[in-house]
């Protein structure tokens, strides 16, 4: 994956100075979560992690493909 290293970067949302304003879309690992860890009754989870096609928007999946394709890394 270092074609997709020089082309994108990762920031954690709870180093933001308003992290409130960019709730999870999904809750990932949740089969390993704490008991005592409360997720709201209607949020989206996976036991372990998702498939990108269940969960992404179709704008996101595009520029996923894009980004893929820049990087010479085939769709799997």
């Amino acid at each position: 994956m270092s074609g997709l290293r020089e082309r994108i970067s990762f920031i954690r949302v709870g180093t933001l100075d308003n992290p409130d304003l960019l709730p999870p879309d999904v809750h990932i690992y949740t089969q390993s979560k704490q008991p005592w860890v409360g997720l709201p009754k209607d949020a989206k989870r996976a036991d372990t992690f998702y498939k990108y096609e269940e969960i992404w928007s179709p704008d996101a999946l595009k520029r996923r493909d894009a980004l893929l394709k820049e990087a010479g890394i085939p769709k799997s």
